[in-house]
């Protein structure tokens, strides 16, 4: 499939149907940008009408054009199109390109003919970019097959995709002043079929693309966005201008949940799931690529500030601490090396004022002083043009002492033309300059909360704290008899009997039908209790004043009974009433909100925070998209404003902690297990230091949700641990037993201890070489997996207190091909546990539709390479000291 996008991105001959050297059409633009370029492959000219086409001959179609076509570029009316897409794949084209739909002779194709063209696409195996594309450009090899204006881009490293055409020609106008380059800039059109993933998963594997910018109006396919984002996020920043409101996530919600999570802020959650950077601006775009494709990413957010204008600062100043940053504090040390360029009168501080008539040594000096100091994370310099100030020495001088830096430098040159020569000066010594200080801080915490965010989505997360064992068969009757029942919305106590299914704790209740059953019920539990009104037809008890609390009596549950029964027979008279609930009043200092909305792009969506009749004022909430794990679990906590609250603050104790991460990692699982909800609301969840339970909860069900047989977690983004698909049990030769399961983030102790465990020799046949220092950067690459694309299965002893080996494929995006790898503990070699995980693995590809198995052995490595022989593998022994080895794995096994 890459090969088939390399047929369109990086052709070596075009042909442009439709081709014209009548100015204005949209044939005449393409055709000539493409030759005006300097495309170094063949170009033809395909119009039946015309002989030659601006110089070049013209054919009357594709199948007489005398060489094999890489790319058509189709220029025509729609009603056309169709015959000529069966043309191109009858001629054995490898792509096709559909140019803007606005200059197709003023006709717009209907749902039925972009259809058909797919379908042709699809049966030549041809990949089509547009329709309504305005093109693409690969600056590296001279070819512009766009209609945009202005002529080629830069070469460079930033690779940009935007659904917006008049961003890219105002990019291309921009960027030519601003000397910035580009890899690739593509133009999705209205995406059929190329869209953004495959766009990420071919730039992501693309040696000249250093940094993905993308401008997104809207996102379909958000599983295999989110895939390949996740892929490349970590080595290859992404970076995303999203525009837009999702009508979908404005329409009312009959939850808390509902009404706080709307779409952008899934958007927001999904990205940050991913390791995506998003901003709000083009300029912050740009601002944000230029540092990361000249500087190294900080280390923390402690900036130190270098200015000869005092006020410009502390404007820098103020901006970073508002949004998240610390001013640097300097040792000892660094503040002598300071004092000795001020006047006597000033104190050496952050920000450090060299004065209006501060000279480039002294610019030199300060910031290799503040790039020396420990507690300093990354610098800005700062210069306002004044009296006798020598911008482009000062520049310079900054270059001087930046040079060889492990910390990123940031300028900001105030100004425009005096300033001129000392932009050229730091883009030749690869120092991102900027007009304003606010800018260079901006672009500084976006980096630094991109790196620091990596950290902890790719943090080892603690095991579950104790087994966790939910009754889905319990809870799947409940969601099947409220929908059976013609129902979307669950009552009280059915809601209550869901969560508890999946052990979450649930303040205990009674339903009572009369006064008297009420009384009875709460002397069992205790005054004071709390009595709600139970009704399928009311979504917000308070809306009807359906909940009275803290009753201490007979005789107030008594009147409670009526007086509830007053007020819904005179706010919703239509509404049935199944009884009064009673509760145990609940006494506890935090009232948290836990909820779960299905967004229209992303699906489940995870939100918690403060709760209460509040939650909608405070709206101090975090969000994140399922499956959870404690430590993703904790950061969600841990991102509340009034998170120091439930930590414990000033002598007060905060909540149990542990338990509310739990709590979330359970959560999860319910709304991963049951596509069906389309709303959960738990608020008030009580909480102290002791634990929690649930006070109030709200659930609301999808009734046209189709549960997909066999595959219940199709409404995710993120496939979860496929523990149940792919875990067995199985016997080595000795007897002995081993579990076999598809590795987890957790397993990152067991594995680095499996691997020091192993010796040098093993080490080198698995690694071709000697293995870096297992640190924890090094050792994520095997446990934090994205099991859309990567399944490792490991051996685990019965005691699950070690792991005796590992085998593992990679995919490609397109699961044509997957790489193998397996590694076994010395202790275990010689048992048969390399046949079998491999014999395993093999059978999981099968399952996959992956088309082809490849790997790499050592020639040395015998006992390897006739396991591969036993197998079917193919051989390609051209290499002296390693053999390329594949197996075709859909092909029918010999008997």
């Amino acid at each position: 499939m890459r090969r088939k996008l390399e047929n369109i991105f990086n052709p070596k001959s075009i042909a442009v149907i439709g081709a014209s050297s009548r100015e204005g059409t949209v044939g005449q633009a393409l055709f000539h940008n493409l030759k005006s370029a300097g495309f170094e492959g063949q170009l033809f000219a395909v119009n039946p009408r015309h002989e030659m086409v601006q110089g070049s001959p013209a054919f009357p179609g594709i199948d007489l054009v005398p060489e094999k076509v890489d790319l058509a570029v189709i220029v025509l009316r729609w009603p056309l199109i169709a015959d000529v897409a069966e043309a191109c794949g009858q001629a054995g084209v490898g792509g096709l390109m559909i140019a803007m739909s606005d200059f197709n002779g003023g006709s717009v194709p209907s749902a039925e003919e972009k259809e058909k063209v797919l379908d042709i696409c699809k049966r030549y195996g041809m990949r089509l970019l547009g329709p309504g594309t305005l093109g693409f450009l690969a600056p590296h090899r001279r070819l512009n097959a766009s209609l945009a204006p202005g002529g080629i881009a830069l070469p460079g490293n930033l690779a940009l995709i935007s659904q917006s055409d008049a961003l890219i020609a105002s990019i291309l106008d921009w960027s030519a002043a601003q000397k910035v380059g580009f890899s690739y800039i593509v133009s999705t059109g209205n995406i059929s079929d190329i869209g953004f993933a495959d766009l990420i998963d071919f730039f992501g594997a693309d040696a000249q693309t250093t940094c993905i910018l993308i401008y997104m109006e809207s996102l379909v396919q958000a599983r295999r966005f989110m895939s390949a984002a996740r892929s490349f996020a970590r080595n290859k920043p992404i970076i995303v201008l999203k525009s837009g409101r999702s009508e979908a996530g404005g329409k009312a919600a009959l939850s808390h949940t509902g009404f706080l999570a709307g779409n952008e802020d899934a958007y927001d959650a999904a990205f940050k799931r991913a390791g995506i950077i998003r901003v709000d601006t083009v300029a912050q775009l740009f601002n944000i690529a230029h540092v990361l494709a000249l500087q190294p990413k900080p280390k923390g957010n402690r900036l130190a500030i270098i200015t000869n204008a005092g006020g410009a600062g502390i404007l820098a100043t103020d901006y970073l601490e508002y949004h998240g940053g610390q001013l640097a504090r300097f040792s000892p040390a660094t503040t002598g090396q300071l004092g000795l360029l001020l006047p006597e009168s000033r104190k050496p501080r952050n920000p450090v004022d060299l004065l209006g008539n501060a000279e480039p040594a002294q610019f030199e000096q300060a910031l290799k002083a503040c790039l020396l100091d420990q507690g300093v994370d990354a610098a800005l310099v700062i210069l306002a043009p004044q009296y006798a100030t020598d911008a482009t020495g000062s520049a310079m001088a900054v270059a001087k002492a930046a040079k060889g830096s492990q910390k990123p430098v940031l300028a900001a040159w105030m100004g425009e033309s005096y300033v001129a020569d000392s932009r050229e000066a730091f883009e030749t010594a690869r120092i991102p300059c900027y007009r304003y200080p606010e800018s260079a801080v901006d672009a500084f915490l976006r980096i630094w909360r991109y790196s620091s965010s990596l950290e902890l989505l790719y943090e080892t997360p603690p095991a579950i704290p104790k087994d966790f064992s939910p009754d889905f068969e319990a809870a799947g009757t409940i969601v099947r008899q409220v929908l059976q029942s013609g129902r979307s919305m669950l009552t009280g106590p059915e809601a209550r009997l869901l969560l508890e299914a999946y052990q979450i704790p649930v303040n205990p209740a009674s339903i009572a039908s009369s006064p008297g059953e009420a009384v009875a019920y709460a002397r069992a539990m205790g005054y004071p209790v709390v009595m709600k009104i139970v009704s399928p037809d009311i979504a917000h008890k308070t809306d009807v004043g359906g909940v009275i609390l803290n009753l201490a009596s007979d005789r107030e549950v008594e009147r409670a009974y009526e007086t509830l029964l007053e007020r819904v027979a005179l706010r919703r008279p239509s509404a049935k009433l199944t009884g009064m609930m009673i509760e145990k009043m609940v006494r506890k200092p935090f009232e948290l909100l836990l909820g779960a909305r299905k967004d229209p792009v992303f699906g489940p969506v995870i939100i918690f925070g403060k709760g209460g009749v509040g939650a909608q004022v405070y709206n101090d909430t975090q969000m994140g998209l399922p499956p959870l794990n404690m430590a993703l679990a904790q950061q969600i906590v841990e991102h509340t404003r009034f998170f120091p609250l439930l930590r414990g603050y000033r002598g007060l104790p905060g909540i149990n902690l542990l338990e509310m991460d739990f709590l979330l990692c359970k959560f999860s699982y319910l709304v991963m297990d049951f596509p069906e909800i389309r709303e959960i609301d738990i608020n008030p969840y009580m909480a102290d230091h002791l634990g929690g339970l649930v006070v109030d909860t709200r659930i609301i069900l999808d009734p046209d949700v189709a549960r997909v047989p066999h595959n219940r977690y199709q409404h995710l983004v993120i496939s979860p641990y496929p523990g149940q698909q792919y875990t067995r049990t199985v016997q080595l030769k000795d007897g002995s037993s081993m579990l076999l399961r598809p590795v987890r983030p957790e397993d990152e102790p067991a594995m680095e201890q499996m691997l020091q465990n192993v010796s040098s020799d093993s080490l080198y046949m698995r690694f071709f070489g000697s293995v870096p220092k297992m640190s924890h950067t090094w050792m994520v690459r095997f446990t934090h997996i994205d099991y859309d694309r990567e399944i490792a299965i490991v051996a685990e002893t019965p005691d699950k207190k070690a792991l005796a080996g590992v085998v593992r494929i990679i995919e490609d995006a397109w699961r044509e091909t997957a790489e193998y790898a397996i590694l076994i503990a010395d202790a275990y070699h010689g048992k048969g546990l390399g046949s079998i995980l491999t014999d395993y693995i093999l059978d999981i590809a099968r399952q996959r539709k992956i088309k082809k198995i490849v790997a790499s052995v050592l020639a040395a490595n015998t006992p390897m390479i006739h396991m591969f022989e036993r197998r079917g593998f193919t051989f390609d022994r051209s290499g002296v000291d390693v053999y390329e080895v594949e197996l075709d794995i859909q092909a029918p096994k010999s008997p």
